[in-house]
């Protein structure tokens, strides 16, 4: 009994390694990730970024499951207008209740190959104004050894998540923004 349970744990020590060998790690550099946004009005399109504050993500590619999540301070959002940004950070955002903004990933679905730019999708939760919205984010990805970059696009129906619609009678806006990014990061094996 005692021999068979020196070499069930042999193996399991021996298989351990493999296991985890299979786990991808991502750390995100928020300084080269570049997160931009897009709201389309009648008048004009407003244009603005957003800072990338924290991101780690790690994703088994034998299940796609994934866990972690990247992180963005609300306050960092500017559109290049003080009066426009100032409004949008209190009146829509709320920064101060509601100080960041999340994406949980859950799962990842569609293989990365090495050296080639690969279509995948993430799915998670997305925070914002304090609730959580399911999504998928269609990615391009590529891992050169242990550079990893990525891009991505996808729509925030944020008056249907319930903030505020910044139309007034003059000056109307959609009832969503685009969220464009491209981010860059270390790979751990």
């Amino acid at each position: 009994m005692r021999r068979n349970i020196q070499r069930m744990l042999a193996v399991a020590l021996c298989l351990a390694p493999a296991a985890f060998s299979r786990q991808i790690s991502v750390e995100f550099n928020p300084a080269t990730t570049k997160i931009n946004w897009s709201l389309e009005g009648n008048v004009h399109t407003s244009h603005g970024t957003f800072q990338l504050k924290e991101g780690r993500v790690k994703v088994d590619p034998a299940n796609g499951n994934a866990s972690g999540e990247l992180v963005v301070e609300a306050e960092t959002g500017e559109s290049g207008n003080g009066q426009r940004d100032r409004r949008m950070k209190k009146e829509i955002l709320q920064t101060d209740k509601y100080p960041e903004i999340r994406f949980r990933v859950t799962k990842l679905e569609g293989a990365v190959s090495a050296d080639v730019a690969s279509t995948v999708r993430a799915f998670g939760q997305f925070s914002i104004h304090g609730v959580s919205h399911e999504i998928s984010v269609p990615l391009t990805v590529t891992i050169k050894g242990a550079e990893f970059s990525g891009t991505g696009k996808f729509v925030v129906p944020f008056v249907d998540w319930g903030m505020k619609d910044p139309s007034n009678f003059l000056f109307k806006v959609e009832k969503t923004v685009t969220v464009e990014f491209v981010a860059s990061g270390r790979v751990e094996r």
